[in-house]
């Protein structure tokens, strides 16, 4: 019976030292060590995909397309030499590391040059959000230049070649950050330098601190022997990289979780708060830095004292600290029906939005005496402009049909307009004009993703 018991228990751990044994499969040291010494040779033909392959990302930061970029990270030759950085410095052959650095520098060097060159040759200067992703690195970057170069170091000693390399290369993303750099230099924007640098420097960094520790795992001999005060030297130069390339990392990341339970609980202070019978949010603006929660409503103005109420509502959103700046329209005197409100544009107190609104309600009335009631247009437009700020290229025009006069807004929109968005901005229209019919015309514009 005990014989029994100890020879499932071996079954049991053989079993699992089958799964889970990373020396399985693996080159031999030789193999290996031939293989990184390739890697730090520097051909010509490598240095030419690795410039069309910075052309590749850059067109694909520039257009925004993520579909581009994932192409371009794909023929990236720079993983090599990062991962045989941490090979040699596993293995203690100070050559290697000396010969693969300098390639890898070769390699960064090359990279910037093309991506700047590009950048200011391009047309398109506006940075978009593939790039803007580049430059507020956090904790979980680390974590998945930390995984991913783990994954590469372990792929990257098999004898059987795989698809791990070429997806650590999209998961670390060492192509965009570079480019971005390039972008930021071709435009002089020091944020965008700092910010793609710092995330390169990451990634950089944690897939050649994974593949040391991999060739560790792997026992693979050390070319020289240091003795136990050099050792330590090293380990402690380790820690400290470690750690002072950390520790901005974690300080974006506490601001993105911090950032991210504002944005919620805001949104469902301004969805819960700002309900009611005859007004409606039309426009709202969170500003984290000053704490600030600025709204635009439309329709019967709100009481001072509800306002106030509205902002020591603030607290139970765990929003305390946030003041409230509330935006309101007047209301136009004299009509019967009491949808037709006008749409102010926002300014920084409602007591010059009403003088401003005054203003413009006289400048009108004159202008109807003298033109004949026609609606200044362009006065629309450009009201319309400030107010639906989502809304691009608006355009008001005065049209006739069958049916008699109408008045004609035409813009592009992101998404589609809901029912009570068109009804608010068709009662803007007729309370501006005079005109009993409203008509928009609002295109949907696709983006690319």
């Amino acid at each position: 019976m005990q014989k029994e018991t100890e020879r499932k228990r071996s079954a049991i751990g053989e079993y699992f030292h089958n799964l889970l044994d990373m020396r399985s499969n693996m080159l031999s040291y030789d193999e290996l060590n031939e293989m990184m010494k390739e890697n730090t040779v520097i051909h010509g033909a490598n240095m030419w995909i690795l410039m069309l392959a910075i052309l590749i990302a850059s067109i694909g930061l520039n257009v925004n397309s993520t579909a581009v970029i994932i192409g371009a990270m794909l023929i990236s030759p720079l993983m090599s030499g990062i991962l045989t950085m941490g090979y040699s410095l596993a293995i203690r052959d100070i050559s290697m590391l000396k010969h693969a650095a300098s390639r890898f520098a070769t390699q960064v060097i090359i990279s910037l040059i093309t991506s700047t060159v590009y950048f200011l040759l391009s047309p398109l200067h506006t940075a978009t959000s593939e790039m803007i992703a580049r430059t507020s690195p956090t904790l979980w970057d680390v974590l998945i230049a930390l995984f991913g170069g783990i994954a590469g170091g372990i792929g990257n000693t098999r004898q059987k070649t795989s698809n791990v390399i070429p997806g650590v290369a999209i998961a670390t993303a060492l192509m965009p950050p570079l480019c971005t750099v390039g972008y930021g230099i071709a435009t002089a924007q020091l944020s965008f330098i700092i910010g793609a640098s710092y995330l390169f420097l990451i990634n950089t960094l944690f897939i050649a601190l994974s593949a040391f520790f991999v060739t560790k795992l792997l026992r693979v001999p050390a070319h020289t022997e240091l003795d136990a005060k050099k050792e330590k030297k090293m380990r402690r130069a380790i820690t400290a990289a470690v750690v002072i390339t950390v520790i901005p990392s974690v300080l974006f990341a506490g601001f993105t979780v911090y950032k991210s339970v504002l944005e919620k609980n805001a949104d469902d202070y301004l969805k819960k708060e700002f309900v009611f019978s005859e007004t409606q949010l039309v426009q709202s603006n969170v500003d984290y830095m000053d704490k600030k929660i600025s709204v635009s409503l439309v329709g019967m103005q709100i009481s001072d004292d509800r306002i106030n109420e509205l902002e020591n509502k603030l607290s139970d959103y765990d929003l305390g600290g946030f003041t409230l700046q509330v935006t309101q329209n007047k209301s136009i005197e004299g009509e019967a029906d009491a949808d037709k409100v006008t749409i102010a544009v926002q300014e920084s107190t409602i007591r010059d939005l009403q003088s401003q609104l005054e203003k413009e309600k006289e400048e009108n009335e004159r202008l109807n005496e003298s033109l004949g009631n026609i609606t200044d247009c362009s006065a629309v437009s450009k009201k319309a402009s400030e107010i639906f700020t989502d809304i691009k290229d608006i355009r008001v025009g005065l049209m006739y049909g069958e049916s008699g006069q109408y008045i004609l807004l035409s813009g592009v929109s992101e998404k589609e307009l809901s029912e009570s968005e068109k009804q608010i901005m068709e009662n803007f229209l007729k309370s501006e004009s005079g005109v009993s019919e409203a008509v928009l015309d609002i295109d949907i514009e696709i983006t690319e993703e």
